[in-house]
């Protein structure tokens, strides 16, 4: 990989890590958090619309492009917002964001039929041990709620990986701007029913809650993932992947500039096993 392409995946995974501190900043901005997913999502939708070409649409991608959009748009949305609003401190459910990984290569072995090798085997595993022995740290024993809500976040975020096997030959403008409607909508829906008046929340919105959206729907969702798929046009999928695994990195850095926040040495065990195995897990696809 060439230096100014290797820059980049650095720039997108800072960017992408960056989602989990700056959303606590959001929430701290009177933004509630399942209106702040359904923001981001009709952000993207709104600045894709106009590019996208509905007449190629086919029917035959119509139902798994809506479990994509309930998965990816609607779940992952809910349940990352929900579990930093729940959490603390933001270390934990950092490391076991990439968990996602391994999940998504469990799904595709028992839906799609795809071979697990025995290397693989072991990585899921040592990366399963990593997560499971944050739960050994005493500063988590009140942060079961978080890390529960990110659990399931992975898992949709997972099945989004494997639900997006069949849509792959629509183009990506379309993909992500049907998602953006579909968790856009349902995630509204939602805020009205467990977070009240949608209105009034809205209006209560502060400036710097308004930024941080704009920054979650623009940056996060469409240059950290659009940059992503640039890079897919001159570098293998297993080439461009493993730096993922960088996500809890950057996030736990910038979340110590912010918050001052500094994990413990159980964290960062924990995180080095997630880290290194999930890195060496996408090398060898």
């Amino acid at each position: 990989m060439s230096v100014k392409h290797t820059l980049l995946i650095i720039f997108v995974v800072f960017v992408l890590g960056s989602a989990y501190p700056t959303t606590k900043l959001g929430l701290n901005a009177s933004v509630p958090p399942i209106l702040f997913g359904s923001l981001r999502m009709f952000l993207v939708f709104i600045c894709l619309v106009f590019f996208c070409d509905f007449s190629k649409f086919k029917r035959q991608y119509l139902y798994p492009l809506i479990l994509f959009g309930l998965s990816m748009g609607m779940a992952v949305n809910l349940f990352l917002y929900l579990s930093v609003n729940a959490s603390n401190i933001l270390a934990p459910i950092q490391i076991i964001t990439p968990l996602s990984i391994p999940l998504a290569i469990l799904l595709s072995s028992i839906f799609i039929g795809e071979k697990i090798k025995k290397l693989e085997w072991i990585l899921i595993f040592t990366s399963l041990f990593g997560a499971i022995l944050i739960g050994f740290d005493p500063k988590v024993f009140d942060e079961f709620l978080g890390l529960f809500l990110m659990t399931c976040m992975t898992i949709f975020y997972a099945l989004a990986q494997v639900s997006s096997r069949y849509i792959k030959d629509i183009d990506v403008k379309l993909t992500n701007c049907i998602m953006g409607l579909i968790g856009f909508l349902t995630l509204l829906i939602l805020s009205l029913i467990f977070e009240g008046d949608v209105i009034n929340n809205f209006k209560n919105i502060n400036s710097a809650g308004w930024i941080l959206v704009l920054y979650h729907g623009i940056v996060c969702s469409l240059m950290g993932h659009m940059m992503m798929f640039y890079l897919y046009k001159f570098y293998p999928v297993g080439k461009v992947l493993p730096f993922y695994a960088l996500l809890p990195v950057f996030g736990i850095i910038i979340s110590f500039f912010i918050f001052g926040e500094i994990p413990t040495p159980i964290m960062t065990i924990a995180g080095i096993i997630v880290v290194t195995s999930i890195f060496f897990l996408q090398k060898i696809r």
